[in-house]
């Protein structure tokens, strides 16, 4: 089973708009048993779930802040959508169950201050430490051609991470997230520019370069 992480301490980040439309991503176009674990007491993503209609391909959800996460034996990816603000033991716990973090940063000063500050955090983990789980930046909500994204830019590689993807600023999140689906749920000449910014993630993610 392949363990998926979505993962910042900052919250509006679009953590659950990227576990939701990677579930999505690996439940459709890779015909795969997707189980979406969500930390977050919102339940952001057991929301997107209940609006999914029973034409798409299933998804189960686990309430993992309050309840077990014990996955189903023939589970193929394992997506957890972690809280906001989790630090110390609850991260250790996190990060024990995880092959891949993915780390989205915002195009704002805040959001990048925060990142400095949570990363450290992060990569002082044991785990990381003697590498045996891989984290890849993505840097989302993006307006590509501005300055605050090159100073983004900029910063993503100041981390000394992979950078992964960018993802655009788009509507499309929204509609989809109305719907319960995926942008790759939704009618390709709708997203075709979403699917293109989401191709180098999904990419890395199938390779053994985002593999401990």
């Amino acid at each position: 089973m392949r363990t998926i992480l979505v993962l910042n301490a900052k919250g509006g980040c679009g953590k659950s708009t990227i576990a939701t439309n990677l579930a999505s991503y690996f439940a459709y176009e890779l015909e795969k048993k997707v189980v979406l674990a969500d930390y977050d007491p919102q339940e952001s993503s057991l929301e997107w779930l209940k609006a999914r209609d029973e034409m798409w391909p299933y998804i189960e959800g686990i309430a993992a802040y309050k309840d077990p996460v014990r996955a189903p034996k023939d589970t193929d990816y394992l997506i957890m959508d972690a809280p906001a603000r989790v630090h110390g033991k609850e991260l250790t716990q996190l990060m024990r169950k995880a092959e891949t973090v993915l780390f989205p940063v915002l195009p704002s000063p805040i959001d990048m201050r925060a990142a400095t500050k949570y990363m450290a955090e992060v990569l002082k983990n044991g785990r990381v430490v003697r590498k045996e789980v891989k984290i890849g930046v993505v840097a989302n909500r993006v307006r590509e051609n501005t300055i605050i994204f090159a100073e983004l830019y900029d910063f993503i590689k100041t981390m000394r991470l992979p950078y992964i993807a960018t993802l655009r600023d788009s509507q499309n999140y929204i509609r989809a997230e109305e719907r319960g689906i995926g942008i790759f749920e939704m009618a390709p000449s709708q997203v075709y520019q979403d699917l293109d910014d989401w191709e180098p993630l999904t990419k890395w993610l199938r390779s053994k370069r985002s593999m401990p």
